[in-house]
């Protein structure tokens, strides 16, 4: 610990996020190329489409750059942000929830591939939720935090909702409008937008009881 608003993340939990981070995102890149149809240019553009990827990929460039940048936590830098590393533990939480009770059951990886998944829809987000539980300073997140978090999830629905009218794919099927129809397409994704809110408000909410316990 470096002060009260400054927290040293230990260097090893740094490696093994950041190394089995950037490991998942090559495999998965290997597997797609392996098994994808389409060209070089498509395949990685597909690729990029899926949330869980780009949403890993935040969270491999941020312990990357805690690793070795530096480990004290403050407001100085962005990825040392705790807002910011609260809102990333929003995104990789909601990864590892709607892959585990939604899409886990609709097809069953083997091999490289389920280890694979199994890194990027639940050991990188445990880990990840974890780091933000032990090491994060909360004292100083805001509810309003929350709707500017919102902002990622919301371009990302606006940018695959183009690219399904342009190219008929959508990564998930929870939000193929070809096959559910545009109205339970959008309010599916109003369901996603909300979780995605609620969550930052009860992480908010649960920094905010931490910290207040720890002054008490």
């Amino acid at each position: 610990m470096v002060s009260n608003d400054k927290i040293l993340i230990p260097k090893i939990y740094l490696f093994v996020l950041m190394v089995l981070g950037w490991f998942a995102l090559i495999s998965q890149l290997y597997l797609i190329f392996q098994n994808g149809t389409g060209t070089k240019v498509e395949i990685i553009i597909r690729y990029f489409s899926f949330f869980t990827i780009l949403t890993n990929l935040i969270v491999a460039l941020c312990s990357s750059i805690l690793f070795f940048k530096n480990t004290a936590l403050s407001k100085e830098r962005f990825f040392s942000k705790p807002s910011t590393l609260t809102a990333i533990t929003v995104y990789i939480t909601i990864v590892g929830v709607v892959y585990n009770a939604i899409l886990r059951f609709l097809w069953q990886p083997t091999g490289l591939q389920y280890f694979t998944d199994e890194l990027l829809h639940t050991v990188i987000p445990i880990l990840f939720i974890l780091m933000w539980w032990l090491f994060v300073p909360k004292k100083e997140l805001k509810f309003i935090n929350a709707f500017t978090w919102l902002i990622y999830p919301f371009v990302y629905l606006i940018y695959i909702a183009i690219r399904g009218l342009v190219t008929g794919e959508y990564p998930y099927p929870f939000i193929n409008a070809d096959q559910l129809g545009y109205g339970k397409a959008l309010i599916n994704a109003g369901g996603l937008a909300l979780a995605f809110l609620g969550l930052s408000l009860f992480l908010i909410a649960i920094g905010k009881y931490l910290s207040n316990k720890k002054t008490m």
